[in-house]
């Protein structure tokens, strides 16, 4: 492919007013590599040396605001929430309409919010790039991450340009330039099915189902489900992407119920619902927290059995009445489904560590929750229970066969 000529077109975004240097060399960098550049500034106060593409003045109108109101609120956290709003705003309508392929966002905490907002505004696909001074920093929570966003450290970078600085604009500006040239967006030519789970070791029913809804004509995505996964999975859910999702591992509710870093969002086993989109949700690993392994353990969860998967990640295991609150959390969130649900119920267990015997069986708090589950299963959710683990033959089959009944009654489409 020849990229001499200019081929993507990259939007360029940051306060103009006190960094027209950087975005300058930003902008320079891509342009010398062939590509194109559409500049944005998001200042509040003050102008920049040379005009942009699209001004403050554009930005905070995309917003439904106004610099002036902006100013004349005298809180510079509102005044970038209305800069965000507009920028977020401004950005989706020109990557919709073709304008830009792209995007690039500098700043230090005050750009860094106003990307986040606009990073997530942009379908995934859609090459989003963030330089930042806190660049995977804790202040960041992973709730407000775009599924496929890219952040890159603006090391030296808080106050004009020098040659440490130039290392981190520059690797930026060739990896947005060569992400737009290079990205193979989602395709349409299937139905696509979106499956949550984990790795085998713990959860097997995605071997079978993989090539099985395949041969049925299906695209298959498999999330998996330790936060931005879940989140990358609600967020296609929320678009309408998806014919169906097989959401089989739910265990990010737990997580986020129990305060761990390693969340999806309070929003978790909703978006599918809320989409109408036909599901079929499981109990993959429902019974485990999962922590940063490197942080300190929360003392409600000390003393439990555990599983320390490598240095980043254990997984505690919930009492009786834990899973009794994490079964009624499900079950209330499937009863706002506006579509078709079913409910698998594997009632021997939902990971492979809880077989009877294994290092984490807990055969007494398992049957605690499946009696919440019937007793608070909702009018709209079809329960089927089995006297099957998830990780049995028997628990892949009882899914396609929901997926066939679908197919025959025409809720699905034929591959």
């Amino acid at each position: 492919m020849d990229f001499a000529v200019t081929d993507r077109t990259i939007l360029v975004v940051g306060t103009y007013d006190t960094k027209q240097d950087e975005l300058g060399y930003l902008a320079q960098v891509i342009r010398a590599q062939g590509g194109g550049v559409t500049t944005m500034d998001v200042s509040v106060l003050g102008d920049p040396a040379q005009p942009t593409d699209y001004s403050k003045h554009d930005v905070a109108e995309a917003g439904g605001s106004s610099i002036a109101e902006a100013i004349e609120g005298e809180d510079e956290n509102l005044a970038m929430q209305i800069m965000a709003r507009g920028a977020a705003t401004l950005a989706a309508r020109l990557q919709a309409e073709g304008v830009v392929d792209g995007v690039i966002v500098l700043g230090g905490t005050m750009g860094t919010d106003l990307a986040l907002d606009l990073c997530a505004a942009l379908p995934l696909g859609v090459p989003k790039y963030i330089v930042s001074t806190v660049s995977f920093s804790p202040m960041i929570p992973p709730e407000r991450l775009a599924a496929d966003v890219q952040m890159i450290l603006w090391a030296g970078g808080l106050y004009g340009l020098n040659s440490v600085c130039k290392a981190s604009l520059s690797q930026a500006a060739g990896a947005v330039l060569g992400a737009a040239r290079a990205v193979e967006k989602p395709s349409r030519d299937r139905p696509l099915i979106g499956m949550t789970s984990f790795g085998k070791t713990v959860l097997r029913y995605m071997v079978a189902l993989k090539p099985a809804l395949e041969e049925r004509g299906f695209e298959v995505a498999v999330f998996h489900a330790t936060g931005m996964g879940g989140r990358a999975f609600e967020a296609l859910a929320a678009e309408g992407a998806f014919a169906a999702v097989l959401d089989f591992a739910p265990q990010e509710v737990a997580n986020h119920l129990h305060g761990s870093a390693i969340s999806a969002g309070p929003d978790r086993l909703t978006a599918a619902g809320r989409a109408g989109v036909p599901q079929i949700v499981s109990i993959g690993c429902y019974d485990l927290v999962d922590l940063v392994g490197w942080q300190p353990m929360p003392e409600h969860l000390l003393d439990r059995p555990a599983h320390a998967h490598n240095r980043l990640l254990t997984s505690i295991v919930m009492n009786a009445e834990e899973r009794r609150e994490m079964a009624r959390t499900l079950c209330e969130r499937l009863a706002q489904a506006t579509g078709p649900v079913v409910c698998l119920l594997p009632v021997q267990g939902g990971n492979e560590w809880d077989r009877p015997g294994g290092p984490l069986s807990d055969p007494e708090a398992l049957a605690a929750f499946v009696d919440e589950i019937r007793a608070a299963c909702p009018a709209n959710v079809r329960l089927i229970e089995m006297d099957a683990h998830i990780n049995d033959p028997a628990f892949s089959e009882a899914a396609l066969a929901v997926v066939d009944g679908w197919i025959e009654a025409g809720v699905l489409p034929k591959g």
